[in-house]
């Protein structure tokens, strides 16, 4: 790139790696989760120099506490390029990142309960053929049984992905973030961004602490608190913050290898190795994100529980030893906003994955690479651009 900028701030920062001054960087990523990692990464890759912002530590909030679901199954048609791109990433991750990241390619499906829901994904299928994706397919009660041997006696069949699985998020969080240092991008921790202003071809990034960093080029993967550095620009967008919640229980014997979901019902089901089981599927507690906390909400927490309890017997008697919710930001219609601003030059967003971002995050990273150091990108992002928000 053709301008350098600078980095200064007090020496009372928190940060990790290398230090950051005297480092002028060539773009400064706003957020120190997986798509700003993701996105540090792929820059450094191609020799920018990247400094990220984090205001509290990498893998905080929803990217450190998310499920881990690797998902192709039922996404957004929008985002299906995106995600089969990103599952060629994932097969592939000890190569990007010098870490399996815990990932493994078991399958996922989605449980069908009633033959309507049954005819309702077969319809799912048909869909993506005719957009010229073959990855889902519909299986009947037999083949279901054979790959989850547990499950209840009522369900008909199913809709799998084979190739998709689950990772460790905030293993791999991290796995991004050590190789993205390796290759010498800086992080600076426990600082959050207050203001963001352009002039003469260089972003200024104040953070609360006092720090103040320069660069040409500026990304805002802030998840939650993206809207907020999207509202100092001009581009205001309606950003729900939201609390997905997460329960795991006391081991048991293994008896399932595939991520399971239902058609009908909300649930993210999966066993551990150490014979664990996590189970989610979106339920909302209440997030309150300036005090960086999260609230449950039992009454959701008990929904979940009841799913459990009606596909698989063989949890009845299961204890949940914990549960948890993240922070994160959901869009109003569940796809996130990827790509350049729609009111300033050299400036780029990736937020608001609404709950399924963890999966993407490899090829996010990627395309933030593809649209700063070549100006485009090989992938339809358009559906995702800021600016579907402005009406």
């Amino acid at each position: 790139m053709s301008e350098t900028g600078t980095a200064s701030g007090p020496s009372s920062s928190p940060s990790s790696g290398p230090g950051t001054a005297g480092f002028r960087p060539d773009v400064i990523v706003i957020g120190g989760g997986l798509h700003g990692c993701s996105a540090a990464l792929h820059l450094s890759m191609r020799g920018v120099r990247v400094l990220v912002l984090e205001k509290d530590h990498v893998a905080r909030h929803a990217s450190g506490v998310n499920a881990g679901g690797v998902r192709q199954l039922g996404r957004h048609v929008a985002e299906v390029p995106l995600s089969v791109a990103s599952m060629e990433l994932w097969h592939r991750i000890g190569e990007l990142v010098d870490d399996d990241c815990g990932f493994e390619s078991h399958g996922q499906i989605k449980v069908a309960e009633t033959e309507e829901e049954l005819d309702g994904l077969q319809a799912r299928v048909d869909e993506l053929r005719a957009l010229g994706f073959g990855h889902e397919e519909t299986i009947g009660r037999d083949e279901l049984r054979a790959l989850v041997p547990a499950i209840a006696d009522h369900c008909v069949g199913a809709l799998v992905s084979r190739r998709d699985g689950a990772a460790i998020p905030f293993r791999t969080t991290f796995a991004f973030r050590r190789k993205a240092i390796a290759l010498g991008a800086r992080f600076q921790e426990g600082g959050a961004v207050t203001r963001l202003s352009r002039r003469g071809g260089l972003w200024t990034v104040e953070t609360a602490e006092g720090g103040r960093f320069e660069a040409p080029v500026v990304v805002n993967c802030a998840g939650a608190w993206a809207d907020r550095i999207a509202a100092q620009v001009g581009e205001p967008v309606p950003l729900e913050v939201i609390a997905p919640m997460l329960m795991i229980t006391a081991r048991v014997p293994p008896f399932i290898k595939p991520v399971v979901g239902a058609a009908g019902r909300t649930l993210s089901f999966k066993q551990f190795p150490n014979g664990t089981v996590l189970i989610g599927g979106g339920l909302l507690g209440r997030a309150e994100r300036d005090e960086n906390r999260t609230e449950l909400d039992f009454s959701q927490v008990s929904v979940n529980a009841r799913t459990v309890w009606d596909l698989f017997p063989i949890m009845r008697g299961a204890t949940v030893v914990r549960s948890w919710a993240g922070i994160e930001a959901r869009m109003p219609d569940q796809i996130p906003v990827i790509g350049p601003s729609g009111t300033e030059p050299d400036l780029f967003h990736a937020f608001g994955f609404s709950a399924h971002g963890f999966q993407l995050g490899p090829i996010v990273g990627r395309i933030t690479a593809d649209l700063i150091t070549g100006g485009s990108t090989d992938l339809p992002i358009a559906p995702f651009r800021i600016g579907r928000f402005a009406a």
